[in-house]
């Protein structure tokens, strides 16, 4: 009878997961995938050169021709600037300095004591919320939050008297659909601004130049939005329905073996009163010499906005503000015992980074050539031409922005890899209709990360379905699927309203980075 049953319950919805699973390993890795489209862009830009095809880009008297990658001119630039355009690549360079500090944070154990802090101390009707909190902005620990979060907050939970499998649904959740924002700076801001910068730089004006705060006003107010809507999703939808599931939370325990614990020792208590210490001095340091009326991170005027050093050090400041505290914390808790310990825990960190790393290089090779051929510049100027000619130019032009974002998230997880993509072609389009890269980059987060947590695509799925078979060995990747679904909708909706109400009421997304693009 249960063989027969099953299938007819699961039926619909292993039809659609079925179908998202056969497209989406149709598509090669990301690595593979940036060669053909190096490739293609190859192959067009010759043909299109062949034939002699120009752009009229605006602010310039001339009109600008299609170079051909594989003309004498092309393998020229091809050849000698391999080297160049993987090292130059701009968010190579700001991911890996910042993630050096996030690393060694995280490898001394700073982060895994402040989210077992974050959680101890909230009140048992607070927990969701928190774990809500602590998920939207887990994205500080890159791909890591994926797999240290919701394991925690199930044991949490299970302390607390909660459902500790809402936990686990809870955090893997916030920390997906959530992806894209946090209340801190994280190594996603430098990265996206790498990459807007690469490519509004293909227009006479580029806009304002994006940093990695230049969306901190509005992932500040999503992220506390966010956080307070996971936290209603867990408590009043997820939780319920695996009461009244086949799970109860009484007959709900862990499998044998899992190690985690949110209790904090007391070696732990003292490095993080150091850690906390250690970034209190800094902080007052930066602070004295950022206020200096002479300060050399002020800008020509004596300001800070819209552009001075200031600004260009956030990479900097992201850095010491990680490095230094998880450096008190190391040698406090005895993660770092003699000097050594420094640069080992911080040469781990870049080894997580060896996936992106080798990404970077292909990726640096697409963004160059396409600004080279100056195909970028031909899309922008035909796909604004067009939307003007039909009268999507304003906001409308945006959701639907978001939209395609949130359908290509199904196949194509790696964010660096989407934006890389759809920036290559949208930030110099939306530029033409007098919007800033950093407005277009703020829809691209609104798209990036809700659909994440519904795709077989993602592989920490398969990360969470295990921790979720410690608990009912009958789950299977449906069943999380479905526990997802909640926050998706949800999610997207009240982040694309917030990003509405920045645009209709024309307030900045950060320092010094506004909506239109000034004339």
């Amino acid at each position: 009878m249960s063989e027969t049953e099953a299938p007819a319950r699961q039926h619909r919805l292993d039809r659609v997961l079925n179908w998202i699973e056969r497209v989406g390993n149709r598509l090669p890795e990301p690595f593979i995938l940036f060669v053909l489209l190096t490739l293609l862009v190859g192959v067009v830009s010759t043909i299109m050169a062949a034939a002699g095809v120009t752009v009229s880009i605006p602010g310039e008297d001339e009109t600008t021709p299609i170079q051909g990658a594989f003309t004498g001119a092309g393998l020229q630039f091809l050849f000698t600037g391999l080297a160049t355009n993987f090292i130059e690549f701009p968010p190579l360079q700001t991911v890996v300095t910042i993630m050096l500090g996030v690393g060694l944070a995280e490898r001394t154990g700073l982060l895994s004591a402040l989210i077992r802090l974050a959680f101890r101390r909230a009140p048992r009707w607070l927990l969701p919320y928190a774990l809500g909190f602590v998920g939207v902005s887990g994205s500080i620990m890159a791909d890591s939050a994926f797999i240290i979060i919701p394991p925690l907050a199930a044991m949490v939970f299970k302390a607390a008297g909660r459902h500790p499998v809402a936990g686990l649904i809870g955090g893997f959740a916030a920390a997906g659909a959530g992806y894209s924002t946090s209340v801190f700076v994280t190594s996603l801001d430098a990265l996206f601004a790498g990459i807007s910068n690469s490519v509004a730089a293909t227009l006479p004006n580029p806009g304002t130049t994006v940093t990695p705060i230049s969306n901190y006003f509005f992932n500040v107010v999503a992220a506390v939005a966010l956080s307070l809507l996971a936290g209603l999703i867990i408590a009043k939808v997820v939780e319920p329905a695996l009461e009244r599931g086949r799970f109860p939370r009484d007959e709900v325990e862990p499998a044998a073996g899992t190690t985690l614990t949110a209790d904090l020792e007391p070696r732990e208590r003292r490095a993080l009163v150091m850690a906390g210490l250690a970034l209190l001095v800094t902080t007052v340091a930066v602070l004295v010499l950022v206020l200096l009326p002479s300060s050399p991170l002020r800008n020509e005027n004596g300001g800070f906005l819209p552009e001075s050093p200031l600004l260009d050090s956030v990479t900097t400041l992201v850095f010491v503000a990680f490095f230094v505290p998880g450096l008190a914390y190391g040698i406090s808790a005895g993660a770092i015992s003699r000097s050594a310990d420094v640069p080992l825990l911080m040469g781990k960190a870049l080894k997580d980074l060896s996936g992106f790393i080798v990404l970077a290089f292909v990726l640096g090779q697409f963004i160059a050539l396409f600004s080279w051929t100056n195909i970028g510049a031909w899309l922008a100027v035909t796909g604004a031409n067009f939307l003007e000619s039909i009268g999507l130019t304003g906001y409308a032009a945006f959701l639907g922005f978001i939209v395609l974002a949130s359908l290509l998230n199904l196949f194509i997880i790696s964010g660096s890899s989407l934006w890389t993509l759809m920036a290559a072609v949208f930030v110099p389009m939306f530029l033409l209709l007098g919007f800033e890269p950093g407005f277009s980059q703020a829809a691209f987060r609104v798209g990036d990360s809700a659909t994440q947590v519904i795709t077989p695509l993602n592989p920490y799925m398969i990360v969470l379905l295990t921790f979720v078979r410690r608990y009912d060995p009958n789950a299977g990747l449906g069943t999380v699927i479905a526990k997802m679904l909640p926050f998706v909708v949800p999610f997207w909706t009240a982040w694309a309203a917030i990003l509405s109400v920045f645009y209709f009421a024309d307030l900045p997304l950060g320092p010094g980075m506004g909506i239109h693009v000034e004339r």
